[in-house]
């Protein structure tokens, strides 16, 4: 079992950047892979970014490539995304996600996690 906590969410203007965090506790974080994903209210969940358990690998949605980089802290039990260059689009709940990974693998759908943190709500403002 693994609990994952974010923060980091809130207002931001178009422009402007937030760095969102991931704390993990429980097993060995760096058994995990881990990822980002995204949720309006009614839609389903959208793939943000991933990360391998060792962080060597990341992967990105065509959308925030160059803009968002995803980044892992093993000694620290934390993960995160640093959002810059935000847009009104990029507006959502923000969650993060973790699966145990036996290679250096990455997970891009939200079927492939067994466990996510409770969200973290961005807002950024035109």
């Amino acid at each position: 079992q693994v609990q994952l906590v974010e923060s980091g969410g809130g207002l931001v203007q178009a422009g402007g950047s937030l760095r969102l965090s991931c704390a993990a506790s429980g097993r060995t974080f760096s058994n995990w892979a881990m990822g980002w994903f995204r949720q309006a209210s009614g839609k389903e969940r959208e793939f943000v970014a991933a990360i391998s358990r060792s962080g060597g690998n990341t992967n990105y949605a065509d959308s925030v490539k160059g803009r968002f980089t995803i980044s892992r802290d093993n000694a620290k039990n934390t993960m995160y995304l640093q959002m810059n260059s935000l847009k009104p689009t990029n507006t959502d709940v923000y969650y993060c996600a973790a699966v145990r990974s036996s290679a250096n693998y990455i997970k891009n759908k939200s079927y492939e996690y067994d466990y996510w943190g409770q969200g973290t709500q961005v807002t950024v403002s035109s």
